[in-house]
């Protein structure tokens, strides 16, 4: 994944298990397709009054439509998949140590089948990083690395507005460590990861999401 490719989504849509996950894990991305003029749409659980303000917030930051849901089902997230009918889909790395991210990526997976089959979308499907880039299966495997160098200022933007959370202590640093490790890996500021999860079969063939 990366931005000098000409030819950009329309469309992209992150399914992430938290409010503040959009922009810990995508948020470079997330703006930096919002900015080429894809429409770009987070949906996420509620996590009531407080938290669904700051994701709200935190999505208006990245250019993003914010959907929240009582609860992340197959059938609910394949009925939004019919009706937005994302190109690229983000979510969870499958493998993920944390366990609402772990659920989070095997609900995206099995509400898959019947809107791609339908709709043709999503067309490409990426699991993002994990915390401090460690999954169950070990070290996060350079997979499809995007240089959000010119949105990362936005994704701390972003980010900042989720004052429940321990932001400025804990995630804001993670986040800054990581984007910089996968920066450095090709030769760039910033940098976010992402792996390619296969669509019935089908992998990514091109440069960026």
């Amino acid at each position: 994944m990366v931005s000098g490719g000409s030819a950009w989504p329309d469309s992209v849509l992150a399914v992430m298990g938290h409010p503040d996950d959009a922009e810990l894990w995508a948020g470079g991305a997330l703006a930096l397709h919002a900015e080429h003029g894809a429409r770009v749409a987070i949906v996420v659980a509620s996590h009531g009054p407080v938290r669904d303000a700051e994701a709200a917030a935190g999505a208006a930051v990245l250019g993003a439509e914010i959907h929240s849901v009582p609860e992340l089902q197959s059938e609910v997230l394949a009925g939004i998949l019919r009706s937005l009918r994302p190109e690229v889909l983000i979510t969870h790395s499958l493998t993920d140590t944390h366990p609402d991210h772990h659920r989070t990526g095997r609900t995206v997976l099995e509400a898959l089948p019947d809107p791609v089959i339908e709709t043709g979308r999503p067309r490409r499907v990426y699991g993002c990083e994990t915390y401090n880039g460690l999954t169950l299966d070990g070290p996060t495997s350079p997979g499809t690395i995007i240089d959000v160098s010119s949105t990362f200022a936005k994704k701390r933007r972003a980010l900042s507005v989720h004052n429940s959370q321990p932001i400025e202590d804990h995630f804001g640093p993670m986040a800054e460590t990581l984007a910089r490790l996968w920066g450095a890996r090709i030769g760039v500021a910033y940098a976010e990861q992402f792996t390619p999860i296969p669509v019935l079969g089908r992998l990514p063939s091109i440069s960026h999401l």
